[in-house]
């Protein structure tokens, strides 16, 4: 797995935001039968005021939100079928400190379990999985809890 991750606020490196990158990332792929050596995910870790910009210029939501994702065209992934001999880019996720740290306080959730949900999170959109309709919801989330769960994380939609 290459997972490329630019802390651009500091504060990400308190957090260890490229160990959790790296532990989500690979823990998703693994839990859907991937090989992790085979792709490659860039993880942005920004603060509320990049994140505005970016949930604006991308959704047309000129507010923070915990974590974005970026697809890189390649649905061949959902279902398995890396090919090549070079990792494949599965695409971008950027995560925001400052909303990442309130909802984590807000729920009583350590940062590091909630970094590495929102980071499964991202992954899977990046693979093709979404939430817009339940069906499409129920499926992403037991997805994410099944994750979690073998990196030892709590069921974060219990509570």
């Amino acid at each position: 797995m290459v997972t490329e991750t630019i802390p651009e606020d500091a504060r990400w490196r308190s957090v260890g935001l490229e160990t959790l990158s790296a532990r989500a990332t690979t823990g998703a792929l693994c839990a859907l039968g991937l090989d992790p050596a085979r792709f490659e995910i860039c993880v942005l870790g920004c603060d509320d005021t990049r994140m505005t910009k970016l949930n604006a210029a991308f959704r047309g939501k000129p507010h923070p939100t915990n974590v974005l994702s970026w697809p890189s065209g390649h649905p061949e992934t959902r279902a398995g079928g890396e090919t090549g001999e070079t990792p494949t880019a599965l695409g971008d996720i950027a995560i925001a400190y400052d909303t990442c740290a309130r909802e984590a306080a807000q729920n009583g959730t350590a940062i590091a379990d909630h970094v590495t949900h929102l980071i499964v999170h991202g992954t899977l959109h990046l693979l093709g999985y979404d939430h817009i309709n339940d069906t499409d919801a129920a499926t992403m989330e037991a997805l994410e809890i099944k994750i979690l769960g073998k990196l030892g994380i709590s069921n974060p939609y219990e509570g």
